[in-house]
Order: structure tokens, then sequence, then C-alpha cells
């Protein structure tokens, strides 16, 4: 029996990073799984490689249309839903929305990346909860990061947006225990997890070694993350193991917010 056997889950932005990981995980885990995402092609793709546990769905998260629909089409199939992951976000940084330091940010900008980020997951929160009533039960796990502990001068609107939904996650794990409802909504928050979301930063060129070796440095234990790492935490979550654990957040971030360490000698 696999950790997360019947369950019915939902992950967003799953087409690729995190999100695939963990749709990933899910499927292995004996999960059924819903992928949804905007990049259709590549969620379809990630879907067909999983098997018939996995489906696809287009959902935008910034629409609240396409959360009802997409809620209700699982709510029609299954009859429950169990386990939703917010995964789905974006930096700014790689969606040509300009600078993001808190000087020459745009409000433009700054209100496109809550909109998905933080918008996405209050969305997402408030139409699980209304699919979990029928079970009185299930699992929220909302994807925030590092840098929603800790200032990020060049990201202003994407760190401002992860520390929202940090604070959301633990007003929503209140909520659900005032209703007497064993809905369970923790917070997950990723630090240099090497995915398509760092590119902007990293870049293509010949520098882009050299910057990944950098960003690598700056943690404990001197390596990037992988999002299957990311994953079985969030599998953890997800499953009947932490049934005690609600409003709370796990950093997985080699060790950097715990302090500084000396370098290995032959560094």
């Amino acid at each position: 029996m696999g950790r997360l056997e019947k369950k019915i889950a939902l992950v967003t932005g799953a087409a690729r990073g995190i999100g695939e990981a963990t749709s990933e995980a899910f499927v292995r885990e004996g999960a059924s799984v819903v992928l949804s995402d905007i990049r259709n092609s590549l969620g379809r793709e990630v879907a067909d490689r999983l098997g018939p546990q996995a489906v696809y769905e287009h959902l935008d998260v910034r629409d609240e249309t396409h959360w009802i629909a997409t809620i209700d089409r699982i709510l029609e199939r299954h009859r429950r839903l169990d386990v939703l992951v917010n995964n789905a976000a974006i930096t700014g940084l790689d969606e040509g929305l300009g600078v993001h330091d808190p000087e020459q940010a745009t409000l433009e900008a700054w209100v496109a990346v809550h909109r998905t980020n933080l918008d996405g997951v209050f969305l997402g929160c408030k139409h699980a909860i209304r699919a979990m009533r029928a079970t009185r039960s299930g699992s929220i796990i909302n994807v925030s990061s590092r840098s929603g502990l800790i200032g990020i001068p060049g990201a202003a609107a994407y760190a401002s947006s992860k520390a929202a939904v940090r604070n959301h996650t633990k007003t929503v794990a209140l909520y659900c225990a005032q209703e007497g409802l064993e809905i369970r909504c923790n917070s997950v928050h990723p630090g240099a997890v090497l995915t398509p979301m760092w590119d902007a930063y990293l870049g293509e060129g010949p520098d882009r070694e050299a910057r990944m070796l950098a960003v690598a440095r700056e943690n404990p234990l001197r390596r990037w993350g992988t999002p299957s790492e990311v994953a079985e935490t969030v599998v953890f979550l997800a499953s009947d193991e932490a049934p005690y654990m609600t409003g709370s957040e796990i950093n997985i971030d080699g060790g950097l917010l715990a302090g500084e360490v000396e370098p290995p000698p032959n560094e």
C-alpha cells in the first residue's frame, strides 16, 4: 500500500519543477492526481507519462471560475477531494514584468505577481475547503518559499506574496479547526531548489555555472536542492502520517535559515 493510497489530489503548477515532482511522487504513493497548469502541452505530457492515475486540467489559478469548474469536475468524478497542493507561482522576473526592487517595480508588476502567488492560493484554499467539507477532512499544502521569511531586495513582490502565503496558511488552519473540520493546512518553504524558476537569474550563458556555484555555497549543505526532495516533504504532509500537524511551516533550504557555518577547509 502506498502512503497516499486511494487519495484524490489536485496539484497546481504541475507542468514542471516542484509541481511535476510532487505529482510524480503522489502517483507513486497511490494517489489519483489531477495535474493543473496553464502550460497545457507540458502538463498533458507529464500526465501521460504518469499513467492512468493522472489526468490534466487547464487551471488558471487567478480565475475563480476556473477553480469552481475544476473542483466541481473532481467532485463529480471522485465525490471528494483529499489533498490540494497550491504550488503555482511566478517570480515576475521571467515574465517580462521589468525590475522588482521596492523603488523601481511597477504597480502592474506587483499586482501580477500577487494575483498568481497569493490570490491563487486564497482561491485554492477557499474552494478546497468547500470540497473537503463532504468528508470533513483533508490536507492543504501551500508552497511558500524561503523568500517569504526574509527580505529579497531584487524580488520584492515575490517575497511579499510568499510571506502572505505563509500567514494565510495559518489563518486557514485555524479557521478549519474552529469549524470543527479535520482539514489541515501547512506550508513548505523551499530555498535554492533547482527549477526553471531560477533560469531568469542563472541565465544560459558561460556564467551560469559560476552563478550556480555561488548560490550553492550560501547554504550549509553547499548544494542545490532538488524538486523531488521538496516533493517527499509534501507527501508526508498529505499523508495520514501527519494528522496533528496544521498551521506549521517546514523549511527545505539546506540549513540556510539556521545560520552560518564555516566552509570546509578544502574550499
